[in-house]
């Protein structure tokens, strides 16, 4: 028996709805790409010549074809457009930040039960193929006991984001609320609610009015993982460094995807998702006689498709969705939690 396609529309169509959730909704069978919110230029059809594009999101929300809608505006607006779109009847695919506060999120959460609706968080770097190789070697048990990870997002953008939203002091704007729930989702991801949380933000460009640096010290069982981003980092470090009683792993941020979306490659061009062999993971072991031993590890094909399949798999069969509603709120808590230490 064919399955019903799920009638699909995205709120906007900037560079989120163009590189991160249309491409996949095209070309997934499971999805219909039906509608978008195209308030001036009306460019979705030159790309995909079936869809509708809406001037506004009250007309899109009104739209009872569509089953699902991307709620991928900006981020102090997500929570108002989920609200609606569920009282609406849409199931809903949810951009980061899910919502500026714990709260937000047991009441979105709520509302969605509700309303009999799924309310699913896209949380694509879960799919990156850095982190998939980094989950494989925590999950493999080869460096023993972890004792200390670090997780960064480390990149270089001195001058003041040209979108004013970014920029504004607002609930969910700064670099914690932008790169903090990608690295904390995988964090959590890997290894459940810390125990203890220590927090540090800090604004160091000219001029800027919200945070462009966060360090995050979160105390595990027996370990710790730092989570650190920085607007101003010249020199990244690894992106990922594990140290555990048996061995040691650190691998550079190396996920193609994005850079390949941008470019306009196709989920299914064969080369997508695939790392150069040059951004191996570096992975030591000690064994008898703590003898060393190195090893160059390649990350399999990252393929952000799998959110979307999981999104498929629980609109159409109940499959349990891979990004639980108290993961979210952990991150939250986490994210809202006030500041041990200010950096000026």
């Amino acid at each position: 028996m064919t399955m019903t396609k799920i009638r699909t529309g995205l709120l906007a169509y900037g560079m989120s709805g163009k590189v991160f959730h249309a491409p996949f909704v095209a070309a997934h069978p499971g999805f219909e790409l039906s509608a978008v919110t195209e308030r001036s230029r009306k460019e979705a059809q030159q790309q995909y010549p079936g869809v509708v594009s809406y001037d506004s999101i009250d007309e899109l929300l009104a739209d009872d074809h569509l089953e699902l809608v991307v709620v991928n505006t900006p981020s102090n607006t997500h929570a108002e457009f989920t609200r609606r779109a569920l009282v609406a009847g849409k199931h809903v695919l949810l951009e980061k930040p899910v919502a500026t506060s714990p709260d937000e999120v047991r009441e979105l959460w709520a509302l969605a039960r509700h309303h009999g609706r799924h309310l699913l968080a896209y949380q694509n770097r879960r799919w990156d193929s850095d982190f998939q190789l980094v989950k494989q070697v925590v999950e493999s048990g080869q460096l023993g006991q972890l004792l200390e990870v670090t997780f960064r997002f480390d990149r270089f953008k001195s001058t003041l984001n040209p979108k004013p939203f970014k920029e504004m002091l607002v609930p969910g704007s700064g670099l914690l609320y932008d790169l903090g729930p990608h690295l904390l989702d995988q964090v959590i991801s890997l290894f459940g609610q810390p125990r203890h949380v220590r927090k540090t933000t800090g604004r160091f460009r000219a001029g800027t009015q919200v945070d462009d640096y966060f360090s995050l010290q979160l105390l595990y069982a027996g370990f710790t993982v730092t989570v650190a981003s920085g607007l101003l980092i010249a020199d990244p470090l690894p992106a990922f460094v594990l140290h555990g009683t048996r061995g040691s792993f650190r691998k550079n941020r190396s996920d193609v995807q994005e850079a390949q979306l941008v470019a306009g490659l196709s989920p299914l061009a064969p080369a997508y998702g695939l790392e150069s062999a040059d951004q191996a993971g570096i992975l030591t072991v000690v064994g008898e006689n703590d003898v060393k031993t190195t090893a160059l590890l390649s990350a399999a094909k990252g393929n952000y498709t799998g959110l979307f399949e999981a999104v498929c798999q629980t609109i159409r069969h109940g499959a349990p969705y891979p990004i639980r509603e108290e993961q979210l709120l952990w991150q939250n808590e986490i994210m809202a939690q006030a500041a041990d230490v200010w950096v000026l």
